[in-house]
């Protein structure tokens, strides 16, 4: 599986702006939305109460929040660099400021937990992270996402 895959050139933002945590769940649910068909609403509250469960903030500025939802009929990534870190609660204490997300249909079961580690592998990665946050256009972004997924396949 390929990041490419699961991510679209829509579904990338660079230096979005978010003050907390669940202001940037907001946003990306809102973004989310209109890629996936799905309600706004309904991923804001999975994510929200992924959250709950423990966080999706896995350290070293990461994080990868996640759900699945009864009315998706796929897979769903999207990528997000922030302008500004922001508190996630992650497991090392320290500020998140590259965000994957994933939506899954609620069937997806193995392919879901592989698309995680697809994105863990990935995101492992110190010199694929330093080049994501130097990179501040949406389109520099996927080249990234593009050229790193061919090199790094799983």
């Amino acid at each position: 599986m390929e990041l490419t895959d699961l991510i679209g050139p829509n579904a990338v933002a660079a230096d979005l702006r978010a003050n907390s945590k669940k202001q940037f769940l907001q946003e990306i649910a809102k973004r989310a939305a209109t890629i996936t068909g799905s309600e706004e609403r309904d991923i804001f509250d999975v994510l929200i109460e992924r959250e709950k469960l423990g966080t999706t903030g896995i350290g070293q500025g990461i994080a990868i929040p996640h759900g699945k939802l009864p009315n998706l009929d796929k897979l769903y990534g999207f990528f997000f660099k922030l302008e500004r870190p922001i508190d996630f609660d992650s497991i090392d204490e320290q500020p998140v400021d590259l965000i994957c997300l994933l939506l899954a249909p609620e069937t997806a079961g193995a392919d879901h937990l592989k698309a995680l580690a697809r994105v863990s592998r990935f995101l492992r990665n110190a010199t694929t992270c330093e080049k994501l946050r130097g990179t501040n256009s949406d389109d520099g972004i996927y080249a990234l996402l593009s050229a790193t997924t061919t090199s790094h396949a799983a």
